[in-house]
């Protein structure tokens, strides 16, 4: 019986969920933001890449697609919304979006590196918010107008640039099916069990930030540069970073990115830069430490 009060809940929990996104009028949320959203279930995600910054790092000119795009996304809830988000920023550019973020209802859920070396550095601001959802965007709009965030969406591009690596290898040692975005090869791998902030759960995994994410850039002769970061319970986390360090990765930093998930989460950023299929090897024995789902 127990069971099936279980099941009757999260029948009303999802019917309850579908009800909220069809209330909400996402064509005014996409204005408000200033451009059209990635939809995933009930999640619209908005992207920001960060096209006017030339990062280099080891040598390595950043692609956005491998480290430097800001996103939000937007899950229904009960009394609107809520969002997350992940702002990437100059040291300048801190305190006067963190001060229009405020001002207009947003909270500040961390900021720090996700990279180390890099020239000219990088910084991340995660937030996070509940509400009505273009009062939300309207005031993330705001906050990234205090920097020099391209806020005029990017021109689509006519076709994907080339991923000069073996995908099919690295899709099979990743174990997960991979995805081209911007000259960069992109994984997430989700971890087996549900996520929730507030109460909400958080899905899909990838387009609210709780999947392990990692990003291939081709460096030439089979290398890449890798980044990302794993999304980690806390007895993972000195497994994991002896797993990536013992392979050849760096760990780059340990943190939160949100204040009241469940489970409590870590996210640990990485860099290398070698022969593509020796660093997956690397991440795989890593991912092998986590709770993560296989496909």
């Amino acid at each position: 019986m127990r069971a099936v009060r279980v099941l009757a809940i999260c029948a009303m929990a999802t019917i309850s969920s579908a009800a909220s996104a069809q209330e909400i009028d996402w064509k005014k949320v996409d204005e408000a933001i200033g451009r059209s959203a990635a939809v995933s279930g009930d999640v619209h995600r908005y992207g920001f890449p960060r096209t006017d910054l030339t990062v280099t790092l080891d040598g390595v000119t950043i692609k956005p697609a491998l480290a430097l795009g800001s996103w939000t996304a937007f899950k229904p809830m009960h009394g609107g919304a809520m969002v997350m988000g992940d702002l990437v920023l100059l040291e300048t550019e801190i305190n006067p979006v963190m001060a229009k973020l405020i001002e207009n209802g947003i909270d500040i859920t961390a900021v720090h590196n996700h990279v180390l070396r890099a020239n000219p550095l990088t910084f991340y601001m995660h937030i996070g918010g509940h509400g009505d959802p273009v009062k939300l965007a309207t005031a993330i709009r705001a906050g990234l107008a205090a920097s020099k965030t391209p806020l005029t969406p990017p021109a689509a591009p006519a076709s994907q640039p080339a991923i000069d690596l073996d995908t099919a290898q690295l899709d099979q040692i990743i174990g997960v099916k991979g995805q081209p975005n911007g000259g960069v090869y992109q994984f997430g791998v989700p971890r087996r069990d549900p996520v929730s902030e507030s109460g909400t759960q958080l899905s899909p995994a990838g387009p609210t930030g709780v999947a392990t994410g990692i990003g291939f850039q081709p460096t030439g002769g089979g290398k890449a540069a890798i980044t990302g970061d794993f999304v980690l319970t806390a007895d993972e986390v000195n497994p994991v970073i002896k797993a990536l360090r013992s392979n050849g990765i760096e760990v780059t930093a340990v943190h939160s990115h949100m204040l009241n998930e469940q489970p409590r989460l870590f996210f640990m950023h990485f860099w290398a830069n070698d022969d593509a299929v020796k660093l997956a090897k690397g991440l795989r024995a890593a991912i092998d430490k986590t709770a993560s789902a296989k496909s």
